[in-house]
């Protein structure tokens, strides 16, 4: 009797503590699901407005043809030369940006031996991943259009768009490296696998998933700068496929220059510029997480 009666409030004592651990799990949890209502609210409130009123213009004509000759007044008129320049000034920044800072980031997790040159380099970036975006274009501008005498071009706008895009990008890899398992480079050391094949072959295939995701990211925010390609670029309303000649158009400037025209035909199009910069970025993220899924190390190769 004198056991029972004391094991009975330990029980009790069991299930009020099970029942409180219950309760504050599903507050919790509540409190999770509220924060991510919070969220995806203005998400969804952002999409919505932007292809309700791009619709209005996201048509055939809008992607076929530019804005030489057309006034703010007047209907027609489209963004083709806007999203070439767009394409080919962020192909040109990937191809720049990438790879520094892909090898930035293998260097402070896998060679940065050098500890004062690692932090030095870790400081730098993050000094330049709080650059605006206005003083990068405002660098290039003064560097190479003012100092060199280089004129208005789409690889002016890449120059500055690296700026941004690579601190972005080596912090995205470095945490993605951090995650590789160091049995695996071990594994690889063993074997008497050299280092530089260990990263290549091992470690960056790995992280691979998530590399790509940090660059679409990277992408993604340098895709929407406005500020330094005006500096950069200037606007025209004139196609222009080269990138190293002449200014050139691009979605960003398309979308300032038309809504700030009060004519609706010009707001329009901005809106239908809003809803093609999207898509565009969707379509490029679609197409990064098939790559990264197509490659992937599996288990067995």
């Amino acid at each position: 009797m004198t056991s029972l009666s004391k094991s009975a409030p330990r029980n009790a004592s069991i299930g009020s503590v099970s029942t409180g651990r219950k309760v504050k799990d599903r507050v919790v949890q509540g409190l999770v699901y509220v924060a991510f209502a919070l969220a995806v609210i203005p998400l969804i409130s952002v999409l919505y407005t932007v292809i309700v009123n791009g619709a209005k213009r996201f048509d055939a004509q809008f992607f076929q043809f530019s804005m030489n000759g057309v006034a703010g007044k007047d209907a027609g008129g489209g963004a083709y030369h806007a999203i070439i320049g767009t394409l080919e000034q962020v192909a040109i920044t990937t191809v720049i940006a990438v790879p520094i800072a892909v090898m930035t980031a293998v260097y402070l997790i896998e060679y940065g031996d050098n500890k004062r040159l690692a932090k030095t380099i870790s400081f730098f970036v993050d000094v330049m991943t709080g650059i605006p975006s206005i003083v990068a274009g405002l660098f290039i501008l003064a560097l190479w259009l003012l100092t060199f005498g280089f004129e208005y071009s789409g690889l002016a706008g890449s120059f500055a768009l690296t700026i941004l895009m690579i601190p972005t990008v080596v912090r995205a890899t470095e945490e993605m490296l951090k995650l590789v398992p160091n049995d695996l480079r071990e594994a690889s050391y063993a074997l008497g696998v050299p280092r530089w094949r260990t990263v290549c072959f091992v470690v960056l295939p790995t992280a691979l998933t998530g590399i790509i995701t940090g660059v679409m990211l990277a992408i993604a925010r340098v895709m929407g700068e406005t500020a330094p390609l005006i500096l950069t670029i200037f606007i025209t309303k004139a196609i222009n496929t080269n990138p190293l000649d002449g200014p050139q158009g691009s979605l960003p400037t398309f979308i300032w220059d038309q809504a700030a025209d009060p004519n609706q035909n010009a707001i329009d199009r901005a809106w239908a510029g809003a809803l093609t910069l999207i898509v565009i970025i969707m379509l490029l993220n679609l197409g990064a997480r098939f790559v990264a899924r197509r490659f992937k190390p599996r288990a067995g190769r």
